[in-house]
């Protein structure tokens, strides 16, 4: 470490903020501008075939003929309607109920350009889905008000996954903390402190812990399974998956306490940078899936078989059905972030924040 550099330890406070969701959100708009290939295509053309992942053709039809778009700022509720070049569209998607999820958040950490939280499982990071209010970016926006600031997560948590979130209140730090994150240049820490580590390589350490499925024989594990991408209904990029043609990906699995009783592992893992559902897959694919995981079961592959039909059925706003398949979102499973160091982007020192364990977790390691 230089001597430019203090090491700060935060640990976690008793502050805390949220406000309770109404009970309805304000619903969305979602506006389009007609290209010339597209001029003199009908209104429900354009929408069947630029949005078929939003609505099968009947529930488009359904939204055009109950008013929700508008043709140059007038609903126009004729789905015979015929466009062209220049036109603005907008479709107006209604209120919603959405579905339950938690509201508060404790500060582990704030400063004038970064601020932790400790997320609860339960909660969606930013909108997508049936959560476009429900998230922690709305409660950080509910919280600072001044619009110099633009408080916003720097990285994702799994709906399901609990534990540290780091968000930058400003500009510059968010720059500076995405320029980090994207570093996907993995390395094992092997037995030297993560403090060291993280000042030689100029990067972050992230610490999880997991309740995994059966006993794992060995002490410590290093997976560098790839990730990549398939085809899965219900998640339009494609579902992360296990996969030899994926991105590189590396973590390194210890051992804290072995639950013969319940058969389980109690384990941290710990990653350099991070891919989607990195933890899950990687433990999946050693065949210690994560206690509850409604999708990774074994393999690091989704439970089910992936049918590529499409259900025209819809729901009451047009829109598709739910999933009947496992989706990354659903929760039951039990990961939490416990440990983050990093280097602040604004003042270089090192900085370790610490999340909690959450009960179910300090049971098992007690071995109660």
């Amino acid at each position: 470490m230089s001597s430019n550099d203090t090491d700060t330890t935060h640990f976690p406070s008793l502050a805390s903020f949220g406000e309770p969701w109404p009970e309805f959100n304000d619903g969305l708009t979602y506006r389009d501008l007609v290209r010339s290939p597209d001029s003199g295509l009908t209104l429900i053309d354009f929408y069947t075939r630029k949005h078929q992942t939003s609505a099968p053709s009947l529930g488009w039809l359904q939204r055009i003929e109950n008013g929700q778009i508008t043709v140059d700022g007038t609903v126009v509720a004729d789905p015979h309607t015929v466009l062209r070049t220049g036109t603005e569209l907008v479709y107006h998607r209604r209120p919603w109920k959405e579905p339950y999820a938690p509201y508060f958040l404790e500060v582990l950490f704030e400063d004038d350009h970064l601020i932790a939280l400790n997320k609860p499982s339960g909660l969606q990071v930013l909108p997508g889905g049936l959560f476009q209010q429900r998230t922690v970016l709305t409660q950080l926006q509910w919280r600072i008000r001044n619009q110099e600031l633009c408080p916003a997560p720097v990285h994702r948590l799994g709906r399901g996954t609990s534990g540290i979130l780091l968000c930058a209140k400003t500009k510059l730090a968010k720059t500076r903390l995405a320029a980090l994150f994207a570093d996907k240049t993995s390395a094992v820490v092997g037995n030297r402190k993560i403090d060291n580590e993280v000042n030689k390589v100029g990067k972050m350490s992230k610490i999880y812990r997991a309740l995994a499925c059966g006993i794992i024989n060995e002490d410590e594990i290093v997976i560098d399974q790839p990730i990549g991408t398939v085809k899965y209904p219900g998640v339009a990029k494609g579902l992360y998956v296990a996969s030899p043609s994926g991105k590189p990906a590396l973590s390194k699995v210890h051992v804290l306490k072995r639950d013969v009783q319940n058969n389980l592992s109690v384990v941290q893992v710990e990653i350099q940078s991070g891919r989607p559902h990195q933890i899950r897959i990687h433990l999946s694919f050693i065949g210690h899936p994560l206690i509850g995981d409604p999708l990774y079961l074994t393999g690091g592959k989704p439970q089910l078989s992936v049918s590529e039909t499409i259900d025209e059925a819809f729901a009451e706003d047009g829109g598709y059905h739910r999933p009947a398949n496992p989706v990354p979102g659903d929760c039951g499973y039990y990961l939490h972030a416990h440990q983050l160091v990093l280097h602040h982007p604004m003042t270089n020192e090192v900085v370790k924040i610490t999340a909690p364990l959450p009960p179910i977790f300090l049971r098992h390691e007690s071995g109660e």
